[in-house]
């Protein structure tokens, strides 16, 4: 999995690349359906995942095959975390 970090647009000195990647590579992680576009090549994904000091962290992304850009994240709010927790405790009942 490759990311690009070229002029993202956000603060990332808030989450550190490495937390988002670490996010993305969670076992547990979720990729969420993209929201609709007319143009496939602008089509956005969601992810929510945890990295390894167990942050939650929500991200916006999109992808060409190849490589992801990462357009927004930040820690997951309460509501987003309760999700990812129910989630994966449905995977393992």
């Amino acid at each position: 999995m490759e990311f690009d970090w070229l002029d993202v647009p956000f603060d990332l000195h808030a989450i550190s690349p490495k937390e988002i990647e670490e996010s993305f590579e969670d076992p547990f992680s979720f990729r969420l359906l993209p929201e609709f576009t007319q143009d496939p090549g602008d089509t956005r994904y969601f992810n929510l995942g945890k990295s390894l000091g167990d942050r939650g962290i929500f991200s916006v992304f999109w992808s060409d095959g190849k490589k992801y850009r990462v357009i927004l994240a930040r820690d997951m709010t309460p509501e987003e975390a309760l999700f990812y927790d129910r989630k994966n405790s449905d995977l393992n009942v």
